[in-house]
């Protein structure tokens, strides 16, 4: 399926890695970041060092047509309020999508959580606007600017990233790719 996909529509702009891959940049899936309705969130690190996210994707069922229609997609976005896409794996049943880490996590933590001692002291109105700007920003470029576009379909606290400067980023969870708005 994966090669039949790629001779139809071309190299893609992420790396792909395997199973085997994917186990040891999670040192064989040891630290936990959360979960979610398609899977498990694990911390991760490539050989060059760069931490990153790795989402094992559960109930991979079908051919995966879906799975690399999103994955091609996801790959071709670029823009600063999108997390960045750096690869994925494919393997018969497996499949996991491998992201930029963002080392402040999400949005909601700073919300809903009432254990999180960084709770109120980053995030007063003008960090909420800034962050408010930059979901705007990254929605319009998924809606107006990219080739195919995407709707996301989630958008929540939990699903806004945030980096190092609190720059807020739109977790790639996209429900649908769309050729018209």
């Amino acid at each position: 399926m994966l090669e039949a996909f790629l001779r139809n529509y071309g190299p893609l702009q992420v790396k792909r890695f395997s199973y085997s891959d994917v186990k040891k940049m999670t040192n064989s899936f040891k630290e936990k970041l959360g979960q979610g309705g398609y899977g498990d969130v694990y911390k991760g690190e490539l050989k060059d060092g760069r931490l990153v996210v790795v989402k094992i994707l559960n109930r991979s069922k079908g051919d995966g047509e879906d799975f690399m229609n999103e994955v091609a997609a996801i790959s071709r976005t670029s823009h600063v309020n999108i997390v960045s896409l750096l690869g994925f794996c494919f393997e018969c049943s497996k499949r996991a999508l491998i992201y930029e880490f963002m080392p402040n996590g999400s949005l909601e933590k700073f919300i809903f959580d009432a254990n999180n001692p960084q709770k109120d002291h980053h995030l007063g109105w003008e960090a909420l606007y800034v962050i408010s700007l930059g979901i705007a920003r990254g929605l319009e470029y998924l809606h107006r600017g990219c080739n195919t576009k995407i709707l996301h379909f989630d958008i929540k606290p939990h699903n806004i990233l945030l980096d190092e400067n609190f720059v807020g980023e739109e977790r790639s969870h996209i429900g649908k790719m769309t050729n018209k708005i």
